[in-house]
């Protein structure tokens, strides 16, 4: 006769054998082995990437920096024009000063006669009495109206030096002029200049451009 068992699963067992507890402990090593394999996945996994970042920054730091782009010149091209030089101007003397001391020379020494004649049918002798008088009227017609002073101290054939920026309206060069000042050279001449002019004041009217005028004796 057989017998028929049946099992009821929903029944829970009430004892606890030897078998139950190496079942259990079983459960337990392989839950602990689980962990630590999973703890070790993390581990490593962190690990690894420590290391990525390390070398990450260790091949940035041996890598130069990035020289920065030279800054571009430009070049600009500026034309100045040289100061045009300062014109030159001319001042339009009156013949008024040079009329009236022409008169009076007429007046004082017979300038304009002596001058104007023919001396050639003339002695060297009577040309020279001529002369005398024609000096000394000129001399009283300059000491009169002008005040002459020489332009330079030195006796006449001394030797001098004229230094670089010396007044070239005061000094005239002569003979070989080579090169650049300081010059060297023999005072040939010591010049004149004007240092006070006293010529007569003009009547309004005066016609200055007559120098002597005409003589009629009555």
């Amino acid at each position: 006769m057989n017998t028929l068992y049946t099992i009821d699963l929903s029944l829970k067992p009430t004892t606890f054998d030897l078998w139950h507890v190496c079942l259990a402990g079983t459960v337990a090593l392989l839950a602990l082995i689980l962990l630590a394999l999973l703890l070790t996945l993390v581990i490593t996994s962190l690990r690894g990437r420590k290391k990525l970042i390390e070398e990450t920054l260790r091949q940035s730091a041996l890598q130069p920096a990035p020289k920065a782009p030279e800054p571009k010149i430009k070049v600009v091209e500026k034309i100045v024009q040289a100061p045009a030089p300062e014109p030159v101007v001319l001042k339009q003397a009156t013949p008024d000063a040079a009329l009236q001391l022409l008169g009076l020379l007429q007046k004082e020494a017979r300038f304009i006669d002596f001058i104007k004649e023919d001396v050639t049918a003339y002695s060297d002798a009577d040309v020279g009495i001529a002369a005398r008088v024609v000096h000394e009227g000129c001399n009283k017609v300059i000491n009169e109206h002008f005040k002459l002073a020489a332009l330079r101290d030195e006796a006449e054939g001394s030797k001098i030096t004229l230094p670089q920026g010396f007044d070239a309206a005061a000094v005239r060069l002569t003979g070989n002029i080579v090169g650049t000042a300081p010059f060297t050279g023999v005072l040939v001449h010591k010049g004149w200049q004007v240092s006070e002019l006293r010529l007569p004041k003009l009547t309004e009217g005066h016609n200055a451009k007559i120098i002597a005028p005409a003589e009629v004796e009555l």
